[in-house]
């Protein structure tokens, strides 16, 4: 294909949207190895373990998808945050009608969360910052910290391409572990898995990066036309389009109970 036909087109990709935490669009384009455990029926478990007079609180919850799937275990309380603008209003709309309210709380590895001490019997976190002292203190005793983190490396060759660099390269499972006991926090498992994720298309690798842009900074086909034309040429050599793809699952527990 012509090489200005394909920027059209991966111009028409980058003004694709994108909304909540959904990749449906890049459905059978983009592949990412799965890990050997599901956080979402781990989450479930502890939810239904812990009977539904409790309370817990889901970080970070995007537009609301991933703990709307999971509604079944909710129990009786179910509090969530989000501060990216686009999805706490789209979370507000998907969860205060069912009696979870969004609290809109920026969350950073010092910061303060505006919750009471003792409050949650679990605190769930899917790829989002934490600040352990304030998980500890927000759990009630005997309460259940559950993360699953992205590594602070995730997709490093593919941000070298762009002449970027991770932001966070110390989110890794060691530092996490070290914060959480720091904190007080007796863990229960730490494990990390190593993987691909893989692109059919330079097309799917533009809306990938405008859907998460803190992986290369100020990303556009226009400014970043060179890596493109690099991994269209990889592609059109027979090369596969993999990057690499690493997480980590932390279970914690707060003394006492």
């Amino acid at each position: 294909m012509p090489s200005d036909i394909l920027i059209q087109h991966w111009k028409e990709e980058e003004r694709q949207p994108f909304t909540g935490w959904d990749f449906s669009y890049l459905e059978g384009r983009m592949v990412e190895d799965q890990a050997p455990w599901s956080y979402t029926t781990r989450a479930m478990q502890l939810m239904r373990s812990m009977g539904q007079a409790k309370a817990a609180l889901d970080m970070d919850t995007g537009g609301g998808e991933r703990l709307l799937s999971m509604r079944p275990a909710w129990p009786k309380k179910m509090v969530a945050t989000e501060a990216y603008p686009p999805n706490f209003r789209l979370a507000s709309e998907r969860l205060n009608p069912l009696g979870v309210p969004v609290h809109d709380v920026r969350l950073t590895r010092t910061d303060p969360m505006p919750f009471a001490d003792g409050e949650f019997d679990l605190v769930l976190n899917r790829h989002a910052a934490f600040n352990s002292q304030e998980v500890a203190r927000i759990l009630a005793p005997g309460g259940t910290f559950l993360t699953q983190q992205v590594d602070g490396r995730w997709a490093e060759d593919l941000e070298a391409i762009f002449e970027a660099s991770p932001q966070w390269p110390d989110a890794i499972l060691e530092n996490s572990l070290a914060w959480l006991q720091a904190a007080e926090l007796k863990i229960v498992t730490g494990q990390e898995y190593f993987g691909k994720l893989t692109f059919s298309d330079v097309g799917a690798i533009v809306y990938y990066l405008r859907a998460v842009p803190w992986l290369v900074p100020g990303f556009s086909v226009e400014t970043h036309l060179n890596g493109l034309l690099e991994l269209q040429s990889r592609l059109e050599r027979g090369e596969r389009l993999s990057f690499q793809a690493g997480k980590f699952l932390i279970e914690a527990q707060k003394p006492g109970g």
